[in-house]
């Protein structure tokens, strides 16, 4: 499995925006094949600083999304809403306690 964690920075007055946006794609990329879970979280000290948090069965089910249109379509309506580069990482369990 797969875990995915991409951190965004959204200008404030976009945040509205862009989780309106979310919101409208969020069960599309949750039942994408190979996805399994899917959230939107929130820093609670730093306004517009997010993190989108999702398993994948396998890394090829992550590349599968991010070369469907789905995502070109999603990322060209959220990137203008970055103030700054978006980071991402793909990490994979080692140790559950």
């Amino acid at each position: 499995m797969i875990i995915r964690i991409v951190k965004l920075s959204i200008v404030p007055d976009q945040i509205s925006r862009f989780k309106a946006e979310f919101d409208l794609v969020s069960g599309l990329i949750r039942n994408f094949r190979g996805c399994s879970h899917l959230e939107l979280l929130e820093d609670i000290n730093v306004p517009g600083l997010v993190f989108t948090y999702s398993y994948w069965h396998e890394e090829k089910s992550l590349q599968d999304y991010q070369s469907s249109e789905l995502f070109k379509s999603t990322w060209s309506k959220v990137k203008p809403m970055f103030n700054a580069k978006a980071e991402a990482w793909s990490l994979t369990g080692v140790r559950q306690l």
